[in-house]
This record gives structure tokens, sequence and C-alpha cells, in this order.
């Protein structure tokens, strides 16, 4: 198959071999008896030791759409600040997941989003999500990757507003795909995050958006957040839920710098 985007970041942050990775998903992954149907849905996008569990817990809880749009930041800050991809597929250890032409077709004729391969060569927030999708759903999927850069605010919400007019009528999941504070204390990441969180719970990208910035919180996916949710709005949603939420000194024993990681739902 021509024009597949190869996996970047297997036997990095996840194993790169299909058999481990699903014994991996065996160990990690108890599906819910009563499962979300969310519009959208925020995990994280650490390596697997790290936040593997937690996203386990999402992907577990929530009814699996055969489309999925997944937001991830652009940790390299290059190309196009709203870039999705223009090929046929992506590859994972656990087969391949198709692009959707029609949802990107109209997407990018916004002038807000553009294709832009290269933005998404070697970038992981959105990667690391698709192996979960694939082991919990089970079929074929077909996603939307959009790599978001550095934007503004305003961009941001009019970029979620045209998103959720596009998937108005499409059933289709969004994921947003984002850690929280970074490289903090464990008692600074737990009250900084809480934070935001409440502000997502109501829905208030505003809110999350001015706290961020005014408190020097390092959310990584802070403007896929924004996108996301407002998305979600325009498609229904009424609340956010947070599922979960730790840190990697969890894992690590080291409190003095950690990565926060959380799970929610939007619905």
């Amino acid at each position: 198959m021509s024009d597949v985007r190869r996996p970047a970041v297997a036997g990095l942050f996840y194993p790169k071999e299909r058999d481990k990775l699903k014994e991996l998903f065996a160990g990690l992954c108890i599906k819910s008896e009563d499962t979300y149907n969310a519009k959208a849905v925020l995990s994280p996008h650490a390596g697997y030791a790290y936040s593997g569990r937690i996203a386990c817990k999402l992907f577990s809880s929530i009814e699996i759409k055969e489309r999925v749009v997944i937001l991830g930041p652009n940790h390299r800050s290059v190309g196009h600040p709203l870039a999705l991809y223009k090929g046929e597929a992506w590859e994972t250890p656990l087969g391949t997941v198709y692009i959707d032409r029609e949802i990107s077709e109209e997407l990018t004729a916004h002038p807000l989003f553009s294709y832009d391969n290269m933005v998404h060569m070697y970038e992981h927030s959105i990667e690391v999500q698709i192996p979960f999708l694939q082991h919990i759903y089970g079929g074929r999927i077909y996603i939307v990757p959009i790599c978001v850069g550095d934007i503004g605010y305003n961009e941001a919400v009019d970029a979620g507003i045209a998103l959720g007019e596009a998937l108005k009528d499409k059933d289709a999941l969004i994921l947003i795909s984002s850690d929280m504070s970074h490289y903090v204390p464990e008692e600074t990441a737990r009250k900084d995050d809480e934070i935001l969180i409440k502000a997502m719970e109501s829905l208030n990208t505003e809110e999350l958006y001015a706290k961020a910035m005014s408190y020097g919180i390092s959310m990584c996916g802070l403007l896929p957040a924004v996108i996301g949710i407002e998305a979600s709005k325009v498609l229904g949603s009424e609340k956010g839920i947070l599922l979960e939420y730790t840190t990697s000194g969890e894992v690590t024993g080291d409190y003095e710098s950690v990565v926060g990681y959380c799970s929610m739902v939007f619905a």
C-alpha cells in the first residue's frame, strides 16, 4: 500500500512486536460493564509504562466509533499549525487504520486547516493513541489525525466549531491527546492540574486557556483540548467527566519531578 505512515515511536513508547503489545493490553485493559457514549475524550500520550493504565481505563469505558478524529499537540512546533495527514493510512504493530477522506476534505476546505504530512512524521502524540483504539474496537477504523501547533485561543475556538459542524451528521469520536503538568513536584502538579480539570469538567475553554497561561501550567495538549471541547459542545456535550488522574511519580517513585496524566469523557 502506498502513502502509509509507518510507526515512528514503536519500540520507544510502546512495544513494536505485535504479540508483546497484545500481551500488554491483555494485562492493562479490562472492559467496563458500563460505557459512555462520548462526543469527545481526553487521553494521555506518554509511554505506556507511565500512562498506559490510565488510557486503557478510558478506552475500556467508552463506545469507540468507527471514525475517530485525533487532536494531538505538535511538540516540535514545525509546519502548518492545524495539519491533517494526506495519505491512505497509518500503520501500527496491530495493523492498519485508514484516513477518513470525507471528513479530511471537508476540514481542509476551511481556511484554518491544511494538509502537511511532514508534521506527522515523527510526532508521537497521535500515534500512541491508535493501538488502544485497535485493541478495544477490533474492527476497521478510519482516522482524521490533526496535529495542532501554535495558534491563538480564538483560532482554536473557531477550529473547534468548524470541526463540530463537520461532524454533526457523522457518527465520530473526537480524541484529545494530552498530558497534564510537566516536570514539577507532585504536589504542584496535582494542585495545578485540578484547576484545569475543573475548567474542562464545566466545558469552559476560556477559563482552561486563561488559567493555563496565567499560572504557567504546562499542559501540552491545551490547544487540542480547546478545539476538542468546543467541537463536542457543538455536538451536544453538557459536561466533562474525570475518570482518573495520576502522575509519573506513582511509577518511578520520583515525586520531585513528575508529569500528570488524566483521562476524561465529554458527554
